[in-house]
């Protein structure tokens, strides 16, 4: 074990500690010389109105994209879970976008949204309505960004709960429909209790994967104009407007500590309502 605990060590937990150090530091980047501030960088942060914009903009998308990412791949779970002709090209089209590149995604969809050349303001021209301003009001491009996000996770979550499905026992659901439940009610009193192991390793993966979201997020609003999350802040005071290591270092250490938090309520609390057979 002694290798890997060593690689972990120095690629992981060093880098980790190393960014808490810097939170402590009034230091632009590329400079020489850092005046420790202890948690000067803290108290600034949630001391401004930016804290409480990006934490909200943070929570919307992380809700919003989890939510309708477990939602829709649910639903398509239970279309893709039926013996028809071309069930595995339809299985492996819905879970290709998930492997496609972020950023390459974010460009073609925004191609797509663009209020002028796009094809969706092509379609709304058609039927008589006007395209909204998707890149320019930040309402519009947080809500172009959570759509697009969700399309490129959805297939994801799909594949997960179609093995979740077909792990089901026949026999339950037999024994249910004996006793005279119908589709809907063998849905929620059968199914949904029995998909609750995989419901619940999917709220894990997919809220430190949306808190994480990056790469979608810098191609389609690269200014940050509406979808400034937590992590795109650290990377824009960082590394593009006031290059402000110390602070950018304090943002991410924040980041981490919801991750944690999160993480420790999911394992607390969220699965003592999991139903393990």
């Amino acid at each position: 074990m002694l290798p890997n605990v060593a690689l972990i060590v120095v690629f992981t937990y060093r880098p980790l500690f190393q960014n808490i150090y810097y939170s402590t530091l009034n230091w632009t980047l590329g400079s020489k010389f850092a005046t420790p501030v202890g948690l000067g960088n803290y108290r600034e942060f949630f001391a401004s109105g930016e804290a409480s914009k990006v934490l909200t903009t943070t929570a919307i998308f992380t809700v919003a994209t989890v939510g309708f990412t477990l939602a829709l791949g649910l639903g398509v779970a239970l279309a893709l879970n039926r013996k028809l002709p071309g069930a595995g090209f339809a299985q492996a089209t819905v879970f290709a976008p998930y492997i496609l590149s972020g950023y390459g995604v974010g460009l073609a969809w925004l191609y797509i949204f663009d209020p002028n050349i796009g094809a969706l303001s092509a379609i709304l021209r058609d039927i008589g309505l006007n395209s909204p301003e998707w890149i320019n009001s930040p309402p519009w491009t947080l809500t172009m960004v959570i759509i697009v996000y969700v399309w490129k996770n959805l297939g994801y979550a799909a594949v997960v709960y179609l093995a979740g499905l077909q792990a089901v026992p026949a026999e339950l659901l037999e024994a249910a429909d004996l006793d005279g439940a119908g589709p809907v009610r063998r849905f929620f009193t059968v199914t949904v209790p029995l998909l609750s192991p995989t419901t619940f390793f999917l709220m894990v993966t997919t809220i430190l994967s949306s808190l994480q979201a990056f790469d979608l997020l810098i191609a389609m609003d690269k200014l940050g104009r509406g979808s400034r999350t937590l992590i795109f802040d650290a990377y824009l005071t960082g590394f593009k407007e006031q290059s402000q290591a110390g602070y950018s270092a304090m943002l991410s250490t924040v980041l981490f500590a919801i991750l944690v938090v999160l993480t420790l309520i999911q394992l607390i609390v969220v699965e003592r309502r999991v139903h393990y057979r």
